[in-house]
């Protein structure tokens, strides 16, 4: 940034002209294909932003103000439907009119920098690199910036500009009743957020339950997967257990089925009627069946434990290879001290593992906020209850957020849900993973 402005302070009359003119001062010192390829990038901004752009950007003021609607036609003796305007469209178009000009400012400031390096290298006597030689640094020197190009312009196209639509439609009013183009939806403001955050609403008196289930699901679910992956590795790894790579192989098993799959036969297996409830009342263990899934505080014992099932062969993997870097010497000292095995995993083999393992812990958290198919292809969320809206009692807002979406159409809503999930997430794993040992004390470990 300071050459782009040593260039208008310092530059000569061209590179300042490049500022207006793209690739002006380029031609007229010999680099002209270069100069040409800004000069173009120039006029087919101004062509896109005079033809569509700037028309784009002041529709969003509104989203739209003609809807859809049905005139009849004196001349033809029947109705026609008259096109109108289309708010999602709108505001797309307007989002992406956005991002090419913040493009056009990158481009533009590379091209002053460029002239002004340009500028600085004549003064020197440097003769101007030939275009042909440009483009060969880019295969050399430059090769790391050829090979980010497209990767970063796929992240930008792909994901930021939809994350940046999807965060806008949070303060739109765009749900079952504002569907364009028929029906128009427009600027809220913050409105959704009070909704949502509010204890005396529908909404709110959904959010604050479903968000509580959510947190207490990721503790347990991450802290347990956490602690007996690493005992199961532990018990494997002992002195004297025999055959221990088929027992590694049995665990992973789980890892290799696909998880949906596995899931879908557990749903099945744990069904009221399914082969788990004939089983234990043809032994007469029970006289009805047990409502795994349909009961709310057994579904969500059901979903924890499923997902030890899940979860824990990751934690073994990852353990593994940990606890056998871990030197014998320490432990034969602790012993000689008279530690017990129970001292010996508290103070050697715990820190020594949660040191390296902490960013990984932390992952894991947060995935669990956003577990979306564990809770779906189980339980669907439910049993379903009345006290909430569109969600049921083993929902986590990743899974309210997709029935808002697919079942009512309160786009809106969900946006705002992604974004208070984001804001949890993201607040958490900041403070979390600067407080952890393994990124206060890097050097340390050993």
């Amino acid at each position: 940034m300071k050459q782009f402005f040593d260039a208008f302070v310092k530059g000569d009359f061209l590179t300042k002209i490049s500022f207006f003119i793209l690739g002006f001062s380029n031609i007229l010192k010999g680099q002209i294909i270069k100069g040409l390829l800004f000069l173009f990038t120039e006029i087919a901004y101004f062509y896109y932003m005079f033809s569509v752009g700037f028309s784009a950007i002041k529709k969003l003021r509104y989203l739209g103000t003609v809807e859809q609607s049905w005139v009849f036609d004196e001349s033809k003796g029947i109705d026609i439907l008259q096109p109108g305007d289309n708010s999602m469209l709108i505001l797309l178009y307007g989002v992406f009119a956005i991002f090419i000009t913040l493009a056009f400012v990158f481009i533009l400031k590379s091209s002053v920098v460029q002239a002004y390096e340009l500028e600085k290298d004549i003064k020197k006597g440097r003769k101007p690199l030939s275009f042909m030689k440009e483009i060969s640094e880019y295969t050399d020197s430059k090769l790391h910036t050829t090979l980010l190009f497209l990767p970063i312009l796929g992240v930008v196209v792909l994901t930021v500009l939809p994350l940046v639509f999807m965060i806008l439609i949070a303060f739109t009013n765009f749900d079952r009743n504002h569907q364009p183009p028929g029906n128009l939806f427009t600027w809220i403001g913050i409105e959704n957020f009070k909704e949502m955050l509010s204890s005396g609403s529908v909404l709110g008196e959904t959010f604050f339950p479903v968000l509580g289930w959510t947190l207490v699901w990721a503790v347990l679910a991450t802290a347990l997967n956490y602690i007996l992956g690493m005992l199961l590795a532990m018990l494997i790894n002992k002195k004297g257990i025999k055959i221990k790579g088929f027992y590694r192989t049995i665990f992973i098993l789980s890892i290799a089925i696909p998880q949906f799959v596995s899931l879908l036969v557990m749903r099945n297996i744990l069904d009221d009627d399914g082969p788990l409830n004939v089983l234990l009342q043809k032994a007469g263990i029970v006289a009805q069946y047990v409502p795994f899934l349909t009961d709310a505080t057994l579904a969500r014992i059901t979903v924890l434990v499923i997902n030890l099932w899940i979860g824990i062969p990751y934690t073994m993997l990852i353990t593994t290879g940990i606890l056998m870097n871990i030197p014998e010497d320490l432990y034969e000292s602790a012993k000689i001290d008279g530690a017990t095995p129970v001292t010996q995993f508290f103070r050697i083999t715990l820190p020594y593992v949660f040191f390296v393992t902490a960013p990984y812990l932390i992952t894991q958290f947060i995935g669990n906020i956003n577990n979306f198919n564990i809770i779906y292809f189980l339980t669907r969320g439910g049993p379903a209850t009345l006290d909430y809206y569109q969600a049921g009692k083993t929902d986590l807002l990743v899974t309210w957020l997709y029935k808002l979406t697919v079942n009512s159409k309160d786009y809106s809503y969900a946006a705002t849900i992604g974004i208070l999930v984001f804001i949890i997430s993201a607040v958490f794993s900041l403070l979390a993973y600067r407080r952890t040992s393994s990124y206060k004390n890097e050097e340390e470990f050993s």
